[in-house]
């Protein structure tokens, strides 16, 4: 009996011990995907970066009325004055399509008294 409860307890020592080390190198491969990933979003924020940049220097508003002006001819563009703007309250805003309905209403009534 005793021989087979050592038995039982070598190879529950091994088959631990080769699990301790499929999880090891599991982890490690884990570790180096992370890794790579990390380096990935890195170099895409150094790329959105850059296109920032070139969107910023190409939208510069002395190079915008540069083109127009260049291009006023072909395009027929119009120069942009202040009263084609509009104002925030000329903006329609869309009324609900199903008003809100109450089915149990509630009276509310305030003192002004605050308590403690």
């Amino acid at each position: 009996m005793r021989g087979l409860l050592f038995l039982l307890s070598a190879l529950a020592v091994i088959g631990t011990g080769y699990w301790a080390y499929h999880e090891n190198y599991r982890t490690q491969d884990e570790l180096d995907r992370v890794d790579a990933l990390r380096r990935d979003i890195g170099e895409a924020r150094e790329r959105l970066a850059i296109l920032r940049a070139e969107w910023a220097y190409l939208n510069r508003p002395d190079r915008l009325k540069e083109l127009a002006d260049m291009n006023y001819s072909r395009l027929g563009l119009m120069p942009l004055r202040p009263d084609q703007f509009g104002s925030v309250r000329d903006v329609i805003r869309p009324v609900p399509e199903i008003p809100l309905e109450v089915s149990e209403p509630i009276d509310v009534i305030s003192t002004g008294a605050t308590q403690p």
